[in-house]
Formats: structure tokens, C-alpha cells, sequence
């Protein structure tokens, strides 16, 4: 077992809902294992509220979440990043900045539970099936063997995670 940790930066166009929830996931479940950060290409400016009621419930301190561009972590004194992950269709199609050291890429698409118009009640349910579906991969990816696995190997597995249904612990389809 190695004590090594893995950077991964979660990145979705808005920066507000699903790479929010995906970074505090990462930083939850990896156990110490993944620093996560999640950034946009074109920032919201604020975190939804019921992206923030999902990260309270992992109790995650919710104090230090803030939407912001995706340029922070594409200068050279930025954290080097092993892993990059998209979280929107929209930003898997833009161009992205060329992050420094090369981090292994995917996508893991996931519908916009921001988008999403109802009640507030409504709005919980659509965030908090999003939220688990974010969890599964999320959960997939930190169990990995990532110390045996050669680099080949992790980038087959992080895209195959994006690729499979995208279903939260308790669902089934």
C-alpha cells in the first residue's frame, strides 16, 4: 500500500452543482487518499444551495466551496493535477487549458440538477439522485487499486467508470 496522494480536478461549466458535489465526494470517500478541486470554464459565481445541502450531509465543511474559473489550476504554480474529470457534456466539448503535468483525463456525464424546475422539494429529489449517481462513480474510482495499476490500466478504468450507467448506490435499473 502506498500513502501516496492523487489531485483530481472535477470541472463542469458552471462550477455551481455536480463538480461541487463530485469534489467534496472525492475529498470524502478517497479518505485522504484524493485532494479534490472542482472549477468551470465559465464560473457561476455562487454554489447552489442544494448542492450545498448534499455536501452537508456527508459533513463536509461546506465553508471553503467557492465557484470559480477553471484558469486557477492551469498556471504553473497551480497544484498538479493526476486526474482531470469532466462532469457536463458542455464542458467535456470545450476546449480545455493544457494542465501542467499531463493528469490522466474522462468524462462522467451527468444530467444538470441546476436545470432542473419545480419545487424546492422536487429540486432535493433531482439533486439528491444526481448526488448518488456522482457517489458511485466517485466510490468506483477510490477503491481502485490505483499503487498496482500501471497507467494504462487507470486511464482504461477512469474513462470505463464514465462510460457505464450512471447509477447511484441504491438504484438499479
Amino acid at each position: 500500500m502506498t500513502d501516496r496522494q492523487y489531485s483530481i480536478l472535477v470541472l463542469c461549466t458552471g462550477n455551481s452543482s455536480r463538480s461541487i458535489m463530485a469534489e467534496a465526494l472525492f475529498n470524502t470517500l478517497g479518505k485522504g487518499r484524493f485532494r479534490a478541486y472542482s472549477a468551470g470554464s465559465d464560473p457561476s459565481g455562487t454554489v447552489n444551495p442544494f448542492a450545498i445541502e448534499r455536501c452537508e450531509s456527508l459533513g463536509y465543511d461546506v465553508a471553503q466551496l467557492r465557484s470559480k474559473s477553471w484558469d486557477e489550476f492551469a498556471t504553473p504554480d497551480a497544484p498538479h493535477m493526476d486526474f482531470v474529470i469532466t462532469v457536463c457534456d458542455q464542458a467535456a466539448g470545450e476546449i480545455c487549458p493544457i494542465w501542467p503535468g499531463r493528469p490522466m483525463t474522462a468524462h462522467w456525464g451527468f444530467e444538470d440538477p441546476a436545470a432542473f424546475e419545480g419545487t424546492d422539494e422536487e429540486k432535493r429529489q433531482v439533486f439528491s439522485k444526481v448526488y448518488r449517481q456522482i457517489a458511485g462513480r466517485v466510490s468506483q474510482f477510490v477503491n481502485l487499486p490505483l499503487h498496482v495499476l500501471d497507467s494504462n490500466a487507470i486511464q482504461r478504468e477512469l474513462r470505463a467508470i464514465g462510460e457505464r450507467p450512471a447509477e447511484g448506490p441504491n438504484e438499479q435499473h
